[in-house]
């Protein structure tokens, strides 16, 4: 077929090549970090060490439904300073009385009540004002960490030295009854950590996971806190801790249980979400690619570029073979060769993936939904790259707070 040796042809090299390649090298990089950052025989001594005070901020937003469950979960973790921070953003359900009587209830919680949603940055903000800790370990309302989460986190600022500012832990999949939460257990558990591995490779990471990360208090200082005009309040941080050459480490054995949209318009809203706060940041330091010192942050920077260019590059070759196929069985040929190679580098990809997660959780048996994953993640990925891209440019004009709503997250379901 012509189009493919034409001018178009290095449009449709990328648009298949680009996936394939980044596939290939998330493989790579997540076999690298388990061989040379992930001793097999680490074991953690709680005993030995004298562990310091940590102040968890959890940032709420009509969260009455899993507030509690959360709040009874951190204040049963052995971790043996702690104080829990609850910041009320303005909620319009029944989360402000269900914290006061929580306080009442546990004697490490404290309440903030903030009468007007000013956005999750807003609320970290105040609650880092509050806090009494160096360290603050900031959890979502429906977090639940597992026992050793916060023992791993705080370990990494101690032995990896003073210029780490934060430490990601490892997001997990709670429910998992529905063909979509499963997929995105596939997702967390394989893509999601398999960049995250890579990332730390190259030294600098796109974003901490804004479900469980601790930060060191006096790098949040240092970079003036969170920008509460981001609609990605992680990424954003994760960037200005960066440009200031603070460390960010990625913690796989600091596992945190959530919930994840159950609904196509659920998911839709938060990877929106995602990929406006991705383009935000670009947009907001992209003079970094002109800056020597800044170069470690380059890979991510042109990733994130060119991810986005990927997106309309994919639009642009269907829609033109749609036009331009001599024959029928020539757009069916292409789209069944390079469909059944990109799902089948995925495949193995995923398989690796989840083979290094389940030494730290038990996902290996979900495997077979893996196959469902590929296939759907890239169409969907671009319509919402293509989507965020007027959001992100529009929000940077706008300016203001970066207000926020509570996401679906699949409780009618469980």
């Amino acid at each position: 077929m012509g189009f493919f040796t034409g001018p178009y042809g290095l449009v449709t090299s990328f648009v298949f090549w680009y996936p394939f390649m980044m596939a290939l090298f998330w493989m790579a990089g997540s076999l690298l970090f388990l061989r040379t950052k992930e001793p097999k025989n680490d074991t953690l001594d709680i005993d030995g060490f004298d562990w310091p005070m940590i102040s968890i901020l959890v940032p709420c937003y009509n969260e009455e439904e899993t507030i509690e469950e959360t709040v009874q979960n951190l204040s049963g973790l052995s971790y043996p300073k702690k104080e829990i921070l609850l910041i009320n953003d303005g909620s319009t359900d029944q989360t402000s009385v269900i914290m006061e009587r929580l306080s009442k209830q546990y004697t490490n919680v404290r309440v903030i009540q903030l009468e007007q949603n000013c956005g999750k940055a807003n609320a970290l903000q105040v609650g880092l004002f509050a806090s009494r800790a160096e360290y603050l370990v900031c959890v979502d309302a429906d977090a639940l960490l597992s026992d050793t989460a916060p023992y791993y986190m705080i370990r990494q600022f101690f032995i990896k030295g003073e210029r780490v500012g934060a430490v990601t832990g490892s997001p997990s999949i709670r429910n998992r009854n529905t063909l979509l939460s499963r997929m995105q257990l596939v997702e967390y558990a394989s893509i999601i950590g398999a960049i995250k591995r890579m990332q730390r490779l190259i030294g600098k990471v796109m974003t901490v996971s804004g479900v469980v990360v601790t930060f060191r208090k006096k790098a949040l200082v240092d970079v003036g806190l969170w920008d509460r005009d981001m609609i990605t309040e992680d990424i954003a941080v994760s960037w200005k801790l960066q440009k200031r050459f603070w460390d960010v480490r990625y913690e796989p054995r600091a596992i945190c249980w959530m919930l994840v949209p159950e609904t196509l318009s659920g998911i839709w809203k938060q990877r929106i979400r995602w990929a406006q706060g991705g383009q935000e940041v670009v947009l907001r330091h992209w003079r970094i690619i002109f800056s020597w010192k800044q170069r470690r942050l380059w890979p991510i920077f042109l990733e994130q570029c060119i991810s986005t260019i990927w997106a309309f590059c994919w639009l642009f070759v269907t829609v033109m073979l749609v036009f331009s196929a001599d024959q029928v069985q020539d757009l069916f040929i292409w789209f069944t060769l390079t469909s059944f190679a990109l799902v089948f580098i995925s495949m193995i990809q995923l398989f690796i993936a989840l083979i290094i997660d389940s030494r730290y959780n038990r996902v290996m048996k979900y495997y077979f939904w893996a196959a469902w994953y590929p296939s759907i993640y890239w169409m969907v990925n671009t319509a919402v790259v293509m989507a965020a891209v007027p959001r992100a440019i529009k929000s940077r004009k706008k300016g203001g707070y970066a207000v926020w709503s509570s996401p679906d997250r699949g409780l009618k379901k469980m």
